[in-house]
């Protein structure tokens, strides 16, 4: 397979970004839903003669391809699909943006990484290894080239179930002339050596090597000679990593060395353990992760100290990073318009339901007259602050309800500062700061941040005011948000789901903080595919917000336009162009023609009848949307560029491809602009650029753009899977 080959009349190879024994990677977009993702070429079934044999490998093919594409875990590369063309098995995986523990060691000039990332990363893998595991599939060839770190700290293990089929198939690497079958030598488990029975055990010797050699900088056996190196693993003690490494806590030593136990009863039981011993010791983050709500006990009662409260920030801002209405729309990253006077600071893509406190409007940060702590704290526990206290906290609140994060975060970081030296560490007042602080990080997407300081401020909230109180579990929420955000969506649904128990316990189940954090759970489910799941929750939160609320209360509209959302994803528009039309005219009358919410959901209205193939009313409705949107928000704005976006893709469907240039460039030129030429927003507006040139017979100016995008991709991240 070469460049510019469509796959199954789907997948268009854009570039190569790897090449090993088993195949070739190539970065390729998904012509049917817009996106890139990565395609791993494995070695044709062709070549062999025998009918019979090659019916054999390629049902084995199917078989472990939908082991591979059944599991689904923050920490395993998703597997998006599987098929063979021309003879050539293939696997279309997501595309990552981040590199391999390999390039990362050979970018530090083979120094060992810091121990905080070594325990990072030995957490997230046990945890990943503990979940394929228990549904039965062992990887067999785990070693750092097959291990991601995102660029937000996500670690995933890519391969799952190629190195069995490589072994299937019959290109597995081989020592000279011994017929002993080989992964790679230096992560290779003592049992794979000997051509014993492999299980789950040997990815645990295998994933004692990785750790060892992400400590100290070198494998456990660092020799020359193949063979060598595999009498290592068989006869030799790995010498203590703390000789070579004398920093590293005691605690990880013994781990990575019981995962190197020559036998396998004598390495941990099982993954599961692996990750109970590492979160028992390791980064607060992992504790915090970790923390159980206690069973419900009697009947739900409303404490005296729950009076008056509201759920105030959710970890993260309305929109970016969310599910855009139109896929491959919405921006990936933050937005730096600056603010253009009085009102919501705008934000660009889909919002998420509870984005924010359940009293303000979805896109609004609004100041509150009083921090949390005043809220909650009796009189006797109040410390009157300081002036410096008193004006760091007014300063903070003006810049976040301006928008303006950057200087919102410094301020907050200030006045948590100023809270711990005056107040103390554990202080109400300073632990809100610090809340703050995190909201801020996560408004500027740096979600990795975020999630450290949310998790630190849970637990000192667990130790001072125990694990029912709304401040703690207003904490907990943000942090299932923040754990969404990562990508670690079992950690964010799971989080979220106790969230949402212990508050319909505490609160009732019809409080508005209950009713947030089921949306965040039917955020996750939706996230995870599971929009079925997702559109029940959003109709019952939406009849319970009605209820409670009122039928115009912004979070019911809100609740209102996920459901749409949620219709339209499981390919009912019909259902969803109605509660479009509904919600257009409720929100029309409610918060105007021109507000932001109201023309989402207009455009929401205008994709579905798109989707229901009546493209002369979409176009008419996007260009509508997109006028008014240019004039409210900007011409820069991401919504606006979204619907720059829409009026090109009718123009497309309508068969108008000079117009629909026209548009594509528009956008991409913006982006460009605003967002810079490497952009992950901007490739994606220069691929529907060339994807129109083809469309226009241009295909020399096509193949070019591809070309351009590819390198700026390369340029971008260096390492893929």
């Amino acid at each position: 397979m070469g460049e510019n080959t469509l796959v199954q009349g789907r997948y268009r190879l854009l570039d190569l970004i790897g090449r090993g024994g088993m195949g070739e990677v190539w970065r390729a977009r998904d012509e049917s839903l817009g996106r890139q993702v990565a395609v791993k070429c494995l070695k044709p079934l062709g070549p062999y003669h025998d009918p019979s044999l090659a019916g054999v490998l390629r049902e084995r093919f199917r078989r472990e391809a939908r082991v591979a594409a059944a599991l689904s875990h923050r920490g395993v590369t998703v597997v998006h699909d599987f098929g063979e063309s021309e003879g050539v098995p293939y696997l279309v995986m997501e595309l990552l943006e981040g590199r391999d523990l390999s390039r990362l060691l050979q970018d530090n000039k083979g120094h060992p990484l810091p121990v905080d990332d070594v325990e990072d990363i030995a957490a997230q893998l046990a945890a990943a290894l503990a979940y394929t595991h228990q549904r039965g599939v062992v990887h067999r060839d785990l070693k750092p080239a097959n291990i991601v770190r995102l660029a937000d700290g996500t670690v995933k293990i890519c391969d799952f179930g190629i190195a069995r089929l490589g072994h299937d198939i019959g290109f597995t690497a081989r020592l000279t002339g011994t017929g002993v079958a080989l992964g790679t030598p230096h992560y290779m488990s003592p049992e794979q050596i000997g051509g014993d029975a492999v299980d789950q055990r040997s990815d645990l010797y295998s994933l004692g090597c990785v750790l060892y050699e992400i400590a100290t900088g070198a494998p456990p056996f660092d020799l020359e000679d193949a063979w060598a190196i595999l009498i290592g693993h068989r006869d030799t003690p790995p010498r203590p990593p703390r000789e070579q490494r004398p920093e590293l806590p005691g605690r990880l030593e013994r781990v990575i060395l019981d995962l190197l136990a020559k036998r396998p009863e004598e390495r941990p039981c099982d993954a599961g353990e692996l990750v109970r011993r590492l979160r028992g010791r390791t980064t607060t983050a992992a504790r915090a992760t970790a923390v159980e709500i206690p069973e419900a006990g009697g009947a739900a009662r409303l404490p005296s100290w729950t009076q008056g409260m509201t759920t105030g920030h959710k970890a993260l801002g309305a929109g970016l990073g969310s599910l855009p209405p139109d896929p491959g729309a919405a921006l990936s990253s933050r937005w730096d318009a600056p603010h253009r006077g009085p009102g919501p600071y705008p934000t660009g893509g889909s919002r998420r339901v509870g984005a924010n406190s359940h009293n303000a409007p979805a896109d609004a940060i609004r100041p509150v007259p009083a921090s949390a702590s005043e809220r909650t704290a009796s009189p006797a526990e109040r410390t009157v602050p300081p002036a410096e206290h008193t004006a760091l906290r007014r300063e903070a609140l003006r810049l976040a309800g301006l928008g303006r994060w950057d200087e919102a975060l410094a301020a907050y970081a200030g006045l948590a500062e100023a809270g711990a030296r005056v107040l103390g560490a554990d202080h109400p007042d300073t632990l809100a700061a610090r809340q703050e602080t995190a909201y801020a990080l996560g408004r500027l997407g740096r979600h990795f941040e975020a999630h450290q300081v949310y998790a630190e401020v849970l637990a000192a909230r667990m130790r001072a005011m125990g694990p029912d109180h709304p401040e703690t579990l207003r904490c907990r929420h943000n942090l299932a948000c923040t754990l969404g955000r990562l990508g670690r969506l079992d950690d964010a649904g799971r989080t979220a789901l106790e969230v949402a128990a212990a508050r319909a316990r505490v609160l009732g189940p019809d409080h508005p903080d209950t009713l947030v954090s089921r949306c965040e759970v039917a955020y996750v489910q939706g996230q995870s595919g599971h929009w079925e799941e997702a559109l029940r929750i959003y109709r019952e939160v939406a009849g319970s917000r009605a209820r409670v609320l009122g039928a115009d209360h912004p979070d019911t509209l809100a609740a209102r336009y996920e459901t749409a959302l949620s219709l339209g994803r499981l390919g009912r528009s019909a259902d969803a162009l109605r509660l479009y039309r509904e919600l257009v005219a409720d929100r029309t009358r409610v918060q105007g023609p021109t507000h932001p919410e109201t023309l989402r959901a207009r455009h929401g209205l205008g994709v579905n009848l798109g989707r229901l193939g009546h493209w002369d009313e979409a176009l008419t409705e996007a260009r509508h949307v997109r006028a008014l949107r240019a004039r409210v928000l900007g011409p820069d704005h991401p919504d606006t560029l979204v619907s720059h976006r829409e009026v090109a893709a009718a123009l497309g469907w309508l068969g108008r491809w000079t117009d629909a240039l026209t548009e594509y460039r528009r956008v991409a030129t913006a982006r460009e602009r605003v967002l810079g030429a490497d952009h992950p927003d901007t490739l994606t507006s220069r691929n529907d650029e060339a994807h129109c040139l083809e469309r226009l017979g241009r295909s020399t100016e096509a193949r070019e753009l591809y070309r351009r995008v590819a390198v700026l991709s390369r340029r971008r991240a260096p390492g893929g899977c």
